[in-house]
């Protein structure tokens, strides 16, 4: 087979590793990449933006099966795009990637299958939303509408902080469009964790459960980021915790959106709350996570093609997944002031090292290739993923990896994975 991958972050650096140790496969590239994934795929210099290049990409090299990484291609229709040349691609249509590209299509869908999630109030005005943040008080969630990078939702313990919020949102345009309408939601309080799972719009085939952590600092502090580390599996997701998600929250958005006329396929991904009152949703994805991805995929023991295709010839009930025992976890190194603005081209030194450790890979961020030495390209610049029997050991492992790797102005939360070691004891 030839595959096609859009994106160029950890996300698709995972899958890219992941593929090549298919049998099935031939051929693997990556659009737009980056200094890592050239190591397993050939990167083409298309942007995930450029929907056109894409597709004429896919026809010119006869490429079986795209995989779609990031979520704005998938919001801006690429899957209609190729679906339409006859091409086999992985990843809900545009009217089905609504779940992730508006949060209030997802709150709709949610209020109207009876689907756990926050009480929450919309607005296009700013002074009707100001009034009403004003009369329910903190602590409380201001979320742009739609897609932000992660950064689109705001928790608030004070006014003035909410006010702010909404105003960097919907009057300063922070997040452009995305701040078109405005979400005030109830503030749910308990520990988060996300499960993932594959679906053609009829069954749906879980994986194994993750934490991510999104603010800037140790002890969950600073703004939110896209993710600065996770493990899984995650111990506050038991099996009947994981059976109850399946059947409650899964299954009934995928049936609830097929009934709407709306036929999903690919990912879908729950972001959940564990309230007193049990888990509820806080957001819908409609692609792997980042850096969830990074975790859940190592632990994979199948071949993720077979899987692929099942979802994309809507015959996921004829396959299953096995998972390794164990745990994985990813420390996500970012530049110096991100997730706010950062220096780019700083030298990264000791990757070569790792390659010798069979249970850690470091999966490229944003890195680029410049006068043969590996530079930083983005805000989140490598995501050092290991995997072991017990926690501790997996964590470890990844933290003196991390020690071992260099350039100026990294920074790390070093604080990941804790919460999991206070459940396990």
């Amino acid at each position: 087979m030839r595959i096609l991958v859009v994106g160029g972050g950890g996300r698709e650096h995972t899958l890219v590793w992941k593929l090549k140790q298919s049998p099935l496969v031939e051929k693997i590239y990556c659009a737009p990449g980056n200094a890592g994934i050239s190591e397993y795929a050939q990167c083409v210099p298309i942007s995930v933006e450029d929907l056109r290049g894409l597709v004429e990409f896919a026809e010119e090299q006869k490429i079986d099966l795209t995989i779609v990484g990031p979520e704005a291609p998938l919001a801006e229709g690429i899957v209609d795009l190729f679906q339409g040349r006859g091409l086999k691609i992985f990843g809900p249509n545009k009217q089905a990637a609504k779940l992730e590209g508006s949060k209030v299509f997802a709150k709709e869908l949610m209020v109207k299958y009876n689907i756990p999630t926050a009480e929450y109030k919309t607005f296009t005005n700013p002074e009707e939303a100001e009034q009403y943040i004003k009369k329910v008080g903190t602590p409380i969630v201001i979320k742009a509408e739609g897609l932000a990078a992660g950064k689109g939702v705001i928790v608030c313990e004070e006014e003035e902080e909410a006010l702010l919020a909404m105003k960097k949102i919907m009057i300063d345009r922070a997040f452009g469009d995305a701040g078109n309408r405005l979400i005030v939601e109830e503030c749910l309080r308990g520990e988060e964790a996300s499960i993932l799972a594959f679906t053609d719009g009829e069954s749906i085939l879980p994986m194994v459960s993750s934490q991510d952590h999104k603010p800037v600092y140790d002890g969950d502090r600073g703004p939110n980021t896209g993710g600065m580390g996770a493990y899984a599996p995650a111990p506050l997701v038991t099996p009947e915790i994981a059976k109850y998600v399946e059947e409650e929250i899964l299954l009934p958005a995928v049936k609830g959106l097929k009934s709407d006329g709306h036929s999903y396929s690919g990912i879908i991904y729950a972001g959940l709350m564990f309230t007193e009152k049990g888990p509820k949703v806080l957001e819908f994805n409609c692609r792997f996570g980042d850096p969830e991805a990074q975790v859940v995929i190592p632990l994979l023991k199948s071949d993720l093609v077979p899987i692929l295709q099942a979802v994309v010839e809507g015959k996921l009930s004829q396959v299953k997944a096995e998972w390794h025992e164990g745990y994985a976890v990813c420390v996500v190194m970012a530049s110096g002031g991100y997730p706010d603005s950062y220096q780019k081209g700083m030298v990264i030194e000791g990757l070569e090292e790792q390659k010798a450790n069979h249970n850690l890979m470091v999966f490229h961020a944003g890195t680029d290739i410049q006068k043969e030495k590996v530079v930083t390209s983005g805000g989140r610049v490598l995501g050092v993923t290991g995997w072991a029997q017990t926690l501790p050991q997996t964590l470890k492992n990844v933290y003196e990896a991390v020690e071992s790797i260099r350039f100026e102005g990294a920074h790390y939360r070093k604080d990941i994975g804790q919460k999991a070691l206070k459940l396990l004891k």
